[in-house]
């Protein structure tokens, strides 16, 4: 898992099936002091609930793929998760 923050949005007029319904987000991948880290990329959103500037958890690869309600659709990366808050000793 890592950390990133969502950027923005991407709109698909066609996807492939079993990805209807789902929502596809541009995010920046973060390093644990929230600095960005590489390039942004986009992500399937597996909680439904995610929106602009929020801070997520992404999965990549595999994971991404079973962490959608139908699961081995084809996706890079899916945000499994929206962060509350960070705390580093």
């Amino acid at each position: 898992m890592q950390l990133a923050r969502v950027i923005g949005t991407v709109v698909a007029t066609r996807k492939y099936e079993g990805l209807e319904g789902i929502k596809f987000l541009i995010v920046q991948p973060l390093t644990k002091q929230q600095e960005p880290k590489g390039k942004p990329v986009v992500a399937a959103d597996a909680t439904a609930q995610a929106g602009p500037d929020e801070l997520v958890f992404i999965v990549g690869s595999r994971e991404a793929a079973q962490a959608m309600p139908i699961t081995f659709v084809p996706v890079d990366h899916a945000i499994v998760g929206i962060v509350d808050e960070v705390e580093i000793e």
